[in-house]
Parts: structure tokens; C-alpha cells; sequence
């Protein structure tokens, strides 16, 4: 599994209605893609849920990276946001963990994103096994969180450049008030055309990838 992410920040006066318009536009061009697990199209609105920004910022797990690939530089999709908006940095993230909660089978209206740094572990006992440690315990808290009755799905991801994990969290109405979340955002779509396939280390069995 692989997840990647980029943010499109556009001007505080912008009309978000023209990204919506696109959404319902063009967002199911993706419901049938090979490879793809989900698709989240996010939106942050400025003074909404404590935005700052206006954003543009799909949110894609991946079970392929040869589809993710051909989605960023083989005229998969990403053309068209590099047409439309220039070229942002894409984030990218090895997928830990993928997880099914109780609201799955409704449409999600929220998603949520909470960024952990990772701090160098002290390996007391010199097995090098500190990390592994710190994961199986964010993927139990991944689990636990994934029981709560109003998530769709909530998946854990690392970037191991800069060794930080990225909790994201599909939720059937609005974000709890008490999700230690860093980003809200607003669900316009959903295309999880592999969303069953999704797997990490929480399934103890080698990635779909």
C-alpha cells in the first residue's frame, strides 16, 4: 500500500464552488481505476473548521505503484492538474496499516489527517526493535479508533525520510471535535475502487503492492 498526497493553496478570495464543479464534474473518472484503493477529494475552506487556507488536496492509497505511476507521469490523471494548477510537490508515504470501521458502507463527509514525529528511540536493549515497537502501538490505537461507530476507514502511513507517520481518518459525518486531528478537511467525493484490497502491517501479510 502507498499513499500520496498533494495541496493545491489557492487565493483567500477563491471560489471554492469552482472546485466542487470540477468534483461532480470529473470525480468518478477514477471510481473504476486499476490499482487505486481510494481517492479521497478534500477540500479546506478558509475560516471553515479552523482553516487558514482555501486547498485543493486529494488524498490517494494506493494497491499498485506501477498504477500510481502511470497515474502521475503516464497521462493517468495528474496531467490534468498540472494543466490547470502548475505542477505541486506530491508527498508520499509507505502504507502501514488500512483498517475498515463500522461506517463503511455509507458515503464519507469528512476526513481528517494527524502528522506524528517520530522521535529516535533510545533501544535500551540494543535490538534495534525501538521503532518496530512505536508502530505495532500506533497501529492498536489505528484499530481502536477504527471501532468508533462514524469512521468509513482509517488508514496509517510513514514517510521515512523524515521518519514521520500520518494518521488519516475518513469519517461519515463531520470530524469529531475531540479528534486530535491537524487537518480537517471536507469529503466532495470518494472513488475506492480497491478499497477491499487495502493491506499493511495490520494484516500481518506481505503488501497487495
Amino acid at each position: 500500500m502507498y499513499a500520496e498526497q498533494y495541496e493545491i493553496t489557492l487565493p483567500a478570495d477563491y471560489d471554492m464552488r469552482i472546485i466542487r464543479e470540477r468534483v461532480a464534474r470529473s470525480g468518478h473518472l477514477l471510481d473504476d481505476r486499476a490499482g487505486l484503493g481510494l481517492k479521497a477529494y478534500l477540500i479546506r475552506e478558509r475560516g471553515t473548521d479552523g482553516s487558514p487556507v482555501n486547498q485543493y488536496t486529494p488524498f490517494y492509497l494506493w494497491n499498485d505503484a506501477a498504477a500510481m505511476a502511470h497515474f502521475l507521469v503516464g497521462g493517468g490523471g495528474f496531467q490534468n492538474i498540472v494543466r490547470d494548477f502548475g505542477r505541486p510537490a506530491v508527498h508520499h508515504w509507505t502504507g502501514l496499516a488500512a483498517v475498515a470501521g463500522p461506517a463503511r458502507a455509507t458515503v464519507p463527509a469528512a476526513a481528517s489527517r494527524r502528522v506524528t514525529e517520530l522521535p529516535a528511540d533510545p533501544d535500551p536493549d540494543g535490538t534495534g526493535l525501538g521503532l518496530a515497537a512505536r508502530i505495532a502501538g500506533e497501529i492498536e490505537r489505528l484499530e481502536t479508533l477504527a471501532r468508533r461507530e462514524d469512521v468509513h476507514t482509517a488508514a496509517l502511513v510513514l514517510d521515512p525520510r523524515d521518519w514521520r507517520l500520518l494518521r488519516f481518518t475518513l469519517w461519515r459525518d463531520a470530524v469529531p471535535g475531540d479528534e486530535d486531528a491537524t487537518e480537517r478537511y471536507e469529503v466532495l467525493h470518494l472513488s475506492a475502487p480497491g478499497l477491499a484490497g487495502l493491506a499493511g502491517l495490520a494484516d500481518r501479510r506481505p503488501f497487495t503492492g
